[in-house]
């Protein structure tokens, strides 16, 4: 009898008896991190071109939200405040140059609340600012990718003029040589691997992210003749306060990392140089190719014995302008370089006890702030005090209903913009103000704060405004 018991503990402290994770058990949490993606896939319909079935299909098992808004237009502030649940105005995290323990030594971040919530917290890729490892205390593990070729022969179309930012075109590398294709393949990995406790497990992807560089056959779904230009107005900036002009024309990092004048703005050199149509067509290039590595994530999961124990959460840190008033890139407060998908899904199986909902999309805005306090109430980790968003499980479970909750973005000191279902308010450190009907105006070409015909509705958005900013 002691043999058999003494064998026994042998092997359960071998990890022989691991059995698949039970309903009453803390889910796993898959965590997809997409760089500089704007709500350009396919369920949204907001680009009637892009190929993301992938991306498509995790819809599909879960709710997908149509106006999800980042609390900042710029990697890093938007990053830490999605990882701490703090807003910009609030951190004083700004742009890419502000460190996160310079800032708010005492912050505990999402990952860190899940480690000690007896969570093993894994990342890999770009999950913070940079690709490296970053934040200790948030990660009981990090990869960081070693390639062993560092760039493929990109064929950069010769016609592109040197004042032109953005080295686009084809490579000849596979997919296992990129970056992302290493970080598909460590999450693949695992996936595989038994683990004793329930798993936080970050995958963050440099895609779309320039330079818009992938193996050839991405660009094969976009014939170059057939892509369509994103919605423009010939002098969009017109009725512009001159800070947004500010916005459109540069290169802006309010930390004062990076801030340097391109002449005439991008859109006027991709405008001149005749490439806006190559530009548009390696965007789309890009995105379909991460979202197949997303594909392969989600194969390997759906495979693998934590499927149905297993909180999915798919986000990109801002939007991207390609072209839209006169302005390229992120770095500015209208709402295509805000909003960026966002998708929560449940556990696969019948018994899983947490509620979401199923192939819905609602649309209420809701900002990447929300993603830390929703994960706090699916996962039943110990409540937090000090989020500046709110859970969206409420929505989950009934992604029709309207949240009125206004979303603030923030990009610098003091400037602001502030999202309802219907109205967008930016308000400039300086007073200017623009304010756009979406319901009227999607594409915010008219700026009705000129004028007091809005005067009671500015008055009403402007009380959603932060009343400090952290300087």
């Amino acid at each position: 009898m002691k043999s058999i018991t003494q064998s026994l503990l042998f092997f359960l402290a071998m990890g022989v008896f691991f059995h698949p994770a039970c309903a009453d058990e803390s889910p796993n949490i898959l965590f997809i991190a997409i760089d500089d993606l704007r709500d350009w896939v396919g369920h949204l319909g907001f680009n009637s071109q892009v190929k993301t079935p992938n991306i498509d299909r995790l819809a599909k098992r879960g709710v997908s939200f149509s106006q999800a808004h980042c609390a900042a237009p710029l990697c890093n502030p938007s990053r830490i405040s999605l990882l701490t649940g703090i807003a910009p105005f609030r951190s004083g995290v700004y742009g890419n140059g502000e460190k996160l323990r310079d800032q708010l030594p005492n912050a505990i971040t999402l990952m860190q609340h899940c480690r000690e919530s007896g969570y093993d917290v894994r990342g890999c890729g770009k999950i913070f600012h940079g690709t490296a490892a970053y934040d200790s205390k948030s990660w009981d593990e990090y990869f960081v990718p070693v390639l062993t070729r560092a760039s493929g022969r990109s064929r950069r179309d010769p016609r592109l003029p040197k004042s032109v930012w953005a080295p686009w075109g084809k490579s000849d590398m596979d997919d296992e040589d990129m970056f992302d294709g290493q970080v598909a393949r460590w999450a693949v990995s695992e996936l595989a691997k038994p683990h004793r406790e329930p798993f936080f497990l970050a995958c963050g992807f440099t895609k779309p992210h320039l330079p818009w560089v992938v193996p050839e056959k991405y660009f094969q779904p976009y014939p170059l003749e057939s892509v369509a230009l994103p919605p423009f107005k010939s002098g969009d900036l017109s009725d512009i306060p001159a800070f947004g002009r500010k916005l459109a024309r540069e290169v802006y990092d309010p930390s004062g990392e990076k801030n340097f004048a391109t002449p005439g703005g991008d859109h006027a050199n991709v405008h001149a140089s005749g490439q806006w149509q190559t530009a548009v067509q390696a965007y789309l290039a890009t995105i379909s190719f991460v979202d197949a590595q997303v594909g392969r994530i989600l194969e390997a999961l759906e495979s693998s014995e934590y499927a149905q124990n297993t909180v999915i959460v798919l986000w990109g840190d801002h939007g991207w302008h390609l072209g839209e008033k006169e302005h390229w890139r992120k770095h500015a407060l209208w709402s295509v370089a805000t909003r960026t998908p966002l998708i929560i899904a449940g556990p696969r199986g019948s018994h899983s006890t947490i509620d979401i909902a199923e192939n819905e999309v609602c649309r209420s805005p809701v900002s990447l702030l929300d993603i830390y306090p929703t994960l706090i109430d699916l996962c039943g980790l110990p409540k937090r005090s000090g989020l500046d968003g709110c859970s969206l499980v409420d929505l989950l479970k009934n992604p029709s209903q309207i949240r009125n909750r206004p979303v603030v973005t923030t990009f610098g000191f003091n400037n602001h913009a502030v999202q309802t279902l219907r109205w967008r308010y930016i308000r400039y450190a300086d007073g200017g103000e623009e304010l756009y009907d979406h319901f009227r105006d999607p594409n915010e070409w008219k700026n009705l704060a000129i004028g007091s015909q809005h005067s009671a509705r500015i008055m009403e958005m402007k009380s959603h405004l932060p009343k400090r900013n952290r300087r």
